[in-house]
């Protein structure tokens, strides 16, 4: 006799397709630092968070222009023509242009890169462009001095690129472990990510609620009628709903016991101005940008006060000293094509961060300690004759 085991029924495959169920920036919740994937994770950010951007773009347009000046006349007046009138690629001209796209890649990704274009004959630049740091790779040296720039050959294969003295490259507060640089933006992903959830849950309850649904309920008592009275009133209730979105009014009235109730009305909306606020402040103080400079009025009267405008200018000068080293090399390089020999300096604009009246009130009180000053001096004067001689 034969013995057969049963089957156990087969167990039903997992569901392989499932609604993902997230805000549209759901890169933001799958974070993992893999050097272009973190590139396109912090350009997600600022795409998501405008106050974000916004800082970026403040930065960039306090960082300001710059020029240079040199011991020859000659040569500065030719190197400040070129500063000015430099193509920068994408339609723009000038240093300031190409320092712009170069600083926001800087800023954003950590890392920037750009080139040195010589015209034909090399006894001229043709153009200083900013690139993709998407598109590059550093292969360090044998010592710290020594590192290559990659990028892809015509087969698109990863190699050293074959101008290096013509490439321009930046890290933002390198690491020591790492030639590339640190962007403004890491440690905001976790933040993003769940002020992201708040907005797409304030979203999708405005989705549900906003639009009012009713609820219509009819009690028969008893009479066995409850089909028929409950397909007349669904006709009644669909007219007076059409007729309100074309802008008329018409009343619905029922006969017996019908109770009409908001759906949802009762679920209360959670209060979300505490937790966005907490996570704001954490990425206005990322930034180093008083919050008011954003649009965040957090108080009736917040101005920028002493202290805040020289940490802002601390910010500013520090990001002006890592972009020195770039414009020093363009200047260096115009002035060596043309053949001057001559000294220069990069000339950055004065930060200005205080009102007018400040100003004018910083002057006069200067002004008004140079007079007691000479006032005194003249008393001096006048009581030791002979200690002045």
């Amino acid at each position: 006799m034969k013995w057969f085991r049963r089957r156990s029924p087969a167990a039903a495959p997992p569901v392989q397709l499932r609604d993902a169920g997230q805000h549209p920036f759901g890169l933001l919740g799958s974070y993992v630092p893999l050097h272009s994937g973190e590139t396109r994770l912090y350009r997600a950010v600022r795409e998501a968070v405008p106050v974000v951007d916004a800082a970026i773009y403040k930065l960039i347009r306090m960082a300001g222009g710059v020029t240079a000046t040199c011991s020859d006349k000659a040569a500065e007046e030719g190197l400040q023509e070129f500063l000015r009138t430099v193509p920068a690629g994408r339609g723009q001209y000038g240093l300031s242009a190409f320092l712009d796209g170069y600083l926001d890649a800087l800023l954003t990704c950590g890392q920037a890169i750009g080139e040195i274009v010589p015209a034909p004959g090399n006894r001229d630049i043709a153009a200083v462009l900013w690139g993709r740091v998407e598109d590059i790779e550093i292969q360090e040296g044998d010592n710290p001095l020594a590192f290559t720039i990659c990028g892809p050959d015509e087969r698109g294969r990863m190699g050293p690129l074959p101008y290096q003295d013509l490439l321009l490259f930046t890290p933002l507060n390198p690491e020591t472990d790492s030639p590339y640089g640190v962007s403004l933006l890491r440690g905001l992903p976790f933040l993003t990510d769940i002020l992201m959830k708040i907005y797409h849950t304030i979203g999708v309850n405005w989705e549900r609620c906003g639009s009012l649904r009713f609820a219509v309920t009819c009690r028969d008592g008893g009479n066995g009628q409850a089909a028929e009275r409950s397909q007349l009133l669904a006709g009644e209730w669909s007219r007076a709903m059409q007729d309100t979105k074309s802008g008329s009014v018409r009343d619905f009235v029922a006969v017996g016991d019908v109770d009409i109730r908001v759906i949802g009305a009762d679920a209360p909306i959670l209060d979300s101005e505490v937790p966005v606020r907490q996570i704001l402040e954490q990425v206005v103080a990322k930034t180093g940008i008083p919050p008011f400079m954003l649009g965040l009025s957090w108080s009736s009267t917040e101005r920028m006060s002493s202290q805040q405008a020289d940490m802002l200018t601390t910010e500013i000068t520090a990001i002006r000293r890592t972009l020195t080293p770039v414009v020093e090399r363009i200047c260096r390089l115009w002035l060596r094509m043309h053949g001057y020999t001559c000294g220069f300096a990069a000339q950055w604009e004065d930060i200005n961060l205080q009102d007018e009246v400040e100003d004018a009130r910083a002057a006069l009180y200067l002004e008004q300690a140079r007079k007691l000053r000479i006032e005194n001096d003249e008393a001096e004067n006048q009581k030791h004759p002979a200690k002045a001689q």
